[in-house]
């Protein structure tokens, strides 16, 4: 990842910007080893999917301790923060993928990532048009049987 992408995911990921459930507390760089299992902890994820994220090339190199466990830094959660946003847009997996891919193989990537990034921005604004379509129709019925249900109950009362 590049320290443009990780200053914005930090970024992202501390509130700058973006509404979310207040993000539990982290190591000081420097300090930020940790296990498969706070990670878990830090991100819901389960260690299953940390470790098929790793296997599919999802996440970059994942250091590892003298023992051979997985030894995570903040720079991987700034990731797996990304990561869970991208799936929120409902990004397929393998344009997640070749995403990272594209991260690893440096700046002249950058178009591509661009591309790839617009493209699922303007398939999310689909989405929330299509939702506030969905959400339209719903107050209207909503209203739609507060009125009638308002029209019963004077009826019955008369």
């Amino acid at each position: 990842m590049t320290v443009m992408e990780t200053t914005s995911a930090t970024s992202t990921a501390s509130g700058g910007g973006c509404a979310g459930p207040p993000r539990k507390p982290r190591r000081p760089d420097g300090q930020d080893r940790y296990t498969i299992s706070e990670v878990v902890d830090l991100t819901g994820l389960t260690a299953h999917t940390l470790r098929w994220y790793e296997r599919i090339g999802l996440m970059p190199h994942i250091d590892r301790s003298h023992t051979g466990q997985r030894r995570y830094r903040n720079r991987d959660l700034d990731w797996l923060d990304l990561v869970g946003k991208l799936r929120l847009t409902g990004m397929p997996v393998a344009d997640m993928v070749r995403y990272a891919e594209l991260v690893r193989e440096g700046d002249h990537t950058y178009t591509e990532r661009f591309e790839l990034l617009k493209a699922t921005r303007q398939d999310v604004l689909t989405r929330i048009a299509e939702l506030q379509d969905t959400l339209d129709v719903l107050d209207r019925k909503i209203d739609f049987y507060a009125d009638a249900g308002q029209a019963l109950a004077s009826e019955r009362a008369s």
